[in-house]
């Protein structure tokens, strides 16, 4: 199995940028007019494995591109303004995302955090403060994650699998030893709608829909309103092009079996 590797953009807690790198859009055949009407479709029951040991690369930013599933991932909360909003709109749809929280709001909203796990969403480790990893001492960069999983655990008793670098900034050599000391693969995307500059959610939405492909990895801030505000329309229309949303421990699992 060869899992992708690929570099994009993070916004900061701030809502700052360095250095964006967009995913070119229309790849999507199925894109065209992203207004949603009639019922709200669900997302099936998906009771895919979620273990993913032994992977042969310690970086992702995308899945299997031979089915149809899709890992929604949401970085930089929870926002107590709008995570618990966008947590009833997953519910709405049947959908289970990957969130990737600071350690400084998941020590602050551990209530949100436990609702997160409590209706089967993954959390994963997205560092204490939001630095840029490279400018760290390895030391530093253990505190960052030390200290985040520290509050996830005693939030939800539940172990993050997986991390995500803020920017996406990580030198090869601290991903693998992330990856031997911690059992973290560094989770990346393949689909970034520039939602931190804060396009308006019809732009947000139309960038994810049209980016969207087989096994991507799409990358939202719970932490703007606007970016929250497009999910209805990005989730409906993708479902009702056929994808199908899973966490990104599931999407990796898929990814080991397919290669099998």
């Amino acid at each position: 199995m060869a899992l992708v590797v690929g570099f994009s953009s993070c916004a900061s807690k701030n809502g700052n940028e360095g250095s964006p790198v967009p995913n070119p859009i229309g790849k999507n055949p199925g894109y065209g007019n992203t207004s949603v009407s009639g019922p709200v479709p669900q997302n099936p029951d998906m009771r895919l494995s979620s273990e993913f040991s032994g992977i042969s690369s310690v970086s992702i930013s995308s899945g299997s591109r031979s089915q149809k599933l899709l890992a929604l991932t949401f970085d930089d909360g929870p926002n107590p303004a709008h995570t618990p909003r966008l947590l009833d709109m997953l519910r709405r749809r049947n959908v289970k995302a990957t969130f990737y929280v600071i350690g400084e709001r998941a020590a602050n909203h551990p209530d949100i955090i436990r609702r997160i796990v409590a209706e089967g969403h993954e959390v994963g480790n997205h560092t204490w403060t939001h630095p840029n990893l490279k400018k760290l001492s390895d030391d530093a960069v253990r505190r960052e994650l030390d200290k985040t999983r520290d509050a996830i655990v005693s939030a939800c008793g539940v172990q993050p699998r997986t991390m995500r670098p803020p920017y996406g900034a990580m030198f090869k050599k601290q991903r693998e030893w992330v990856y031997r000391e911690y059992g973290y693969p560094t989770v990346l995307w393949d689909v970034d709608p520039l939602d931190w500059k804060k396009p308006g959610s019809s732009v947000v939405a139309q960038r994810l829909i049209s980016g969207a492909r087989n096994g991507s990895i799409l990358l939202v801030h719970d932490l703007h309103g606007s970016s929250v505000d497009a999910m209805p329309q990005t989730i409906d229309t993708l479902l009702r092009q056929g994808y199908q949303f899973v966490t990104v421990s599931q999407l990796i699992a898929q990814k080991s079996v397919v290669a099998r």
